[in-house]
């Protein structure tokens, strides 16, 4: 992630617009190439490039259209029972319910919406469909009236002309990118032919992964007396920016005290690929499982990185899968307070001001794999992280204090609530490390606040690789 100063600003708006405006300036000269004089033809390399950009425009807009706007397969609905219980989870975890209703209804003012509005996006949130059904009506009700009560007021009767933010039933928001883009950058064969850009590396490794859909990179695990590590990338390019941390983590070591061993899986779809699309949540936790027991990764730390800690959370929910966990570390979590309007406001609906943001929008949301991961296959309810649901295991949080996607400030209050400042961290003079009274005694809940940092930023500085490599060490000696 960088920084907002202006220079980094132009540069990232130069090459939006650079790489937003290939494609359609290509199909405009393909089209009027055969009239315009010869003076004005490009040389035979770049008309070779220009009718290239011009297949692969028409080719996505295709993509596009038939299939990333293909219905949402939502989950099977949870019982009533359950929906009342993460309603009311939902309501105490919101402190301006004014606030949080406007932000679902995209920064329209509380008096313009009305009854129906709220039953209508409740009806998404809740019951996963925009299809109106009377047997429900009593429920949609219900939480309606629960709202009322929290807010003090009463909605008017009927319905406005206001829209909610309701992910997996809008379109998907994608933007097309030029082809070169693409190039800049081993699961089975037929996933490797199905992926742009295509990986030549992948036709001739010698070691195929058990899994048909996932690829991942690993370092053998030689140590006798620590844990090895998973770890999960975010939205991006990939592993690419991992780089330096994952070199980092067996640095310095003596030989006699041998590798940690690194599983770092690579999850395509939110890549800059055109690919598959990810896997629905029972499939990745069980593709993963025959990752791990090909390596013999009985018990590990469990690393994950921003959208990594959605497939941390099915993990975690998954009980055969949560008891290999030895210890958690969430690097800007976007799952924790997921009911909260803020993550997905901010990286699918906002619109970009600061170099940082432009950054998020173009290259992340507006990523056809993102948008359709996002869109169609992102279910708030399954991907939600209560801190309770970590309470099992020994966990720590990395929460930047400028983060342009999450309200960091919200998730820490969220996170401190019942828990109290034990330690000041030594390398850090602005870190906290919070503490919460775990259900064993194994268990724990730590927060590292990062001062500063903004989304992401925890991988790009030295001192802060430094810290975390610290804390996963920290965790990966408790055998």
């Amino acid at each position: 992630m960088i920084g907002n100063s202006n220079a980094e600003y132009i540069w990232v708006v130069f090459w939006v617009v650079v790489l937003h405006s290939i494609g359609p300036i290509s199909v405009a000269y393909c089209l009027s190439s055969p009239f315009l004089p010869h003076y004005l033809q490009l040389p035979r390399y770049l008309r070779y490039w220009a009718l290239a950009e011009t297949a692969f425009y028409i080719l996505t807009y295709l993509y596009q259209k038939y299939h990333l706007e293909r219905p949402a397969l939502h989950p099977l609905l949870t019982s009533k029972e359950e929906r009342n219980r993460l309603f009311d989870l939902c309501l105490n975890t919101t402190h301006d319910h004014a606030h949080y209703l406007s932000k679902w209804f995209m920064d329209k003012d509380v008096s313009a919406i009305k009854r129906e509005n709220v039953k209508e996006f409740f009806q998404w949130a809740f019951l996963n469909t925009d299809v109106i059904d009377p047997i429900h009506d009593e429920e949609l009700d219900d939480y309606v009236k629960k709202l009322e009560a929290r807010m003090g007021t009463e909605f008017e009767h009927g319905r406005t002309d206001v829209k909610s933010l309701r992910l997996t039933l809008d379109k998907v928001n994608a933007l097309h990118r030029s082809l070169i883009w693409y190039m800049f950058y081993r699961a089975s064969t037929w996933q490797s032919i199905a992926i742009l850009p295509p990986r030549p590396h992948a036709f001739v490794a010698s070691i195929r992964s058990p899994s048909e859909d996932i690829s991942y990179w690993y370092q053998a695990h030689t140590s006798k007396t620590e844990l090895p590590v998973v770890f999960l990338h975010g939205i991006g390019v990939g592993l690419y920016p991992y780089m330096e941390f994952l070199k980092e983590l067996n640095q310095g070591r003596k030989e006699e005290d041998g590798k940690i061993g690194i599983l770092a899986v690579e999850i395509l779809p939110i890549s800059s690929r055109l690919t598959s699309p990810i896997l629905q949540k029972e499939e990745m936790c069980l593709q993963i499982r025959a990752i791990l027991h090909r390596h013999g990764f009985e018990k590990f730390v469990l690393v994950s990185h921003s959208y990594g800690s959605v497939i941390t959370t099915h993990l975690l929910k998954t009980p055969d899968m949560a008891r290999t966990i030895s210890s958690v570390i969430l690097v800007d979590p976007i799952t924790i307070l997921l009911n909260q309007p803020d993550v997905a406001y901010n990286f699918t609906r906002r619109r970009p001001r600061y170099a940082s943001e432009w950054l998020l929008w173009y290259f992340g949301s507006k990523d056809m794999g993102v948008a359709h991961t996002l869109s169609r296959k992102f279910f708030w309810s399954e991907n939600i992280l209560w801190k309770e649901d970590v309470l099992d295991h020994r966990c720590v949080i990395f929460l930047g204090e400028k983060d342009s996607i999450i309200n960091s400030s919200k998730v820490l209050a969220y996170l401190q609530d019942g828990m109290q400042v034990t330690s000041k961290g030594e390398d850090m003079a602005d870190t906290d490390c919070l503490r919460s009274k775990p259900r064993n005694p194994s268990g724990s809940l730590n927060v590292v606040w990062c001062s500063g940092l903004n989304h992401g930023q925890v991988f790009d500085l030295p001192v802060w690789r430094a810290r975390l490599k610290s804390e996963i060490l920290k965790e990966a000696q408790c055998v």
